[in-house]
């Protein structure tokens, strides 16, 4: 697995259960999975070098974020590496344009965008479409980085603090600004076979662009359920992914459906999995690029919830306060070995229980006493 984060800790665990190796690249001996036990290759997303000696040392070469370049990636199946997902797929996750452009091409519901090389691109786009609007960055940007909402003209970021780019290769994107009724994850897992597997229908809280918590079922109509289920299925096999496949979804107060982004990966959005399903994302992603059988994803209680563990302060210890946290009845804490910083993501705590309410009340009271000065 090129990555060594929470993701891969956490796919790390699955992989002990299954008696997988999992052969873990990164540059640093302390990242989150290299603690947790995963042998460790050293290397970065772009050392060439490390990533062929990983194709090397194993069958089968998978991602814990999208961050190796795609040059590289079809490089190194061009040699005979097997990467799941490959780089066409991947290109989803890593390019937001390319996503946009090709979504709406195939006819999937997108919001309209337009690619922005500079301040006059952003302006002519808000003259059709009205301000506020967002403003993307078309590679490197989650969890809020590299997103701007713009009241107007006088937000627009100024040169030569940002890199538009040229025409030719716009470095931006801009889409309208919606009005939304909820935030849903569709979550897939898929084998090469075809075989695919999907998840209950997520619906997560967004504070600015860092999903807070999440709960499932995710409380919409079956109708709507079901359309946000059959497209994310259909789109995964249709980019021809590979593991999981997370579509995170609009619905906008105007009755809208649409696909905000990809991650071909593991995702937060499906971090409840762990406890409320018979099958962890992390279990099925593993079973998935080994081309194995998939496991169910059904919930073993009628509703989950998970809170993520973002710190406010450098000077808070979720660890200190993980004793009194599990006096919690219920709570299961998840702590990833990460220091605290503000605005950090450093864990997560989930809860199962009869309704999405009281699932929420259990995982944040945890909550709240891990984030505790």
């Amino acid at each position: 697995m090129v990555g060594a984060g929470q993701l891969a800790r956490m796919t790390h665990q699955a992989a002990v259960d299954l008696d997988i190796e999992l052969v873990v690249v990164a540059e640093s001996p302390t990242d989150p999975a290299v603690l947790a036990g995963a042998r460790h290759l050293p290397g970065g997303p772009g050392d060439r070098e490390a990533l062929a000696g990983a194709a090397g040392a194993a069958p089968v070469v998978t991602f814990d974020h999208e961050l190796v370049p795609g040059a590289i990636l079809s490089e190194l199946e061009a040699a005979g590496a097997v990467l799941r997902p490959g780089p066409g797929a991947l290109a989803f996750a890593q390019d937001k344009l390319h996503a946009r452009k090709e979504l709406a091409a195939a006819g999937y519901p997108v919001p309209a965008f337009a690619p922005v090389s500079g301040p006059g691109d952003v302006t002519d786009f808000a003259a059709l479409h009205g301000w506020p609007v967002v403003l993307k960055a078309r590679s490197g940007g989650y969890d809020g980085r590299g997103v701007a909402v713009l009241a107007g003209p006088g937000d627009l970021p100024d040169p030569p603090g940002t890199d538009w780019g040229t025409p030719g290769r716009p470095e931006w994107l801009v889409e309208e600004h919606l009005g939304l009724a909820a935030e849903l994850a569709a979550v897939v897992a898929r084998r090469p076979s075809g075989e695919s597997v999907a998840y209950p229908l997520v619906r997560t809280t967004q504070v600015d662009g860092i999903c807070r918590h999440l709960v499932v079922p995710a409380g919409v109509p079956p109708g709507l359920d079901e359309a946000a289920t059959a497209m994310a299925v259909r789109l995964s096999g249709w980019i021809g992914a590979v593991g999981i496949t997370a579509v995170e979804l609009f619905v906008t107060t105007d009755g809208r459906l649409l696909v905000n982004e990809l991650a071909l990966r593991p995702h937060n959005s499906a971090h409840a999995s762990i406890e409320g399903c018979v099958t962890s994302q992390f279990h099925n992603h593993l079973r998935a690029v080994l081309d194995w059988p998939l496991g169910s994803t059904g919930l073993v209680a009628p509703a989950a919830a998970m809170v993520n563990l973002i710190t406010p302060a450098a000077d808070v210890d979720p660890a200190a306060n993980l004793p009194a946290a599990l006096e919690v009845p219920g709570a299961s804490v998840h702590l990833y070995a990460k220091t605290s910083r503000p605005g950090r993501k450093v864990g997560h705590v989930t809860a199962l229980a009869g309704s999405t309410a009281a699932a929420l009340a259990t995982a944040q009271a945890a909550a709240d006493i891990l984030l505790r000065r």
